[in-house]
């Protein structure tokens, strides 16, 4: 039998709102590349889209530990 993380319901309302957050970031970062012509900014835009998409796995990876249920 897993034990789970317990969290209070304000943590468990952060995770939810963090996860949702960045996944909207994602999003618009993903979207607005194609439309960057500079590459400095581009190289920047990439790596912060890389290290959110790492993000979004370890708050995942922290809701199902917790055994809260997330769509």
């Amino acid at each position: 039998m897993m034990k789970y993380q317990e969290y209070a319901p304000n943590e468990s309302m952060q995770l939810r709102e963090i996860l949702t957050i960045k996944n909207i970031a994602i999003t618009k970062m993903i979207a607005m590349s194609p439309l960057v012509s500079d590459l400095e900014l581009k190289t920047i835009l990439q790596h912060d889209t890389d290290v959110s998409l790492q993000h979004l796995v370890d708050l995942k990876e922290l809701i199902k530990k917790s055994g809260l249920n997330y769509k």
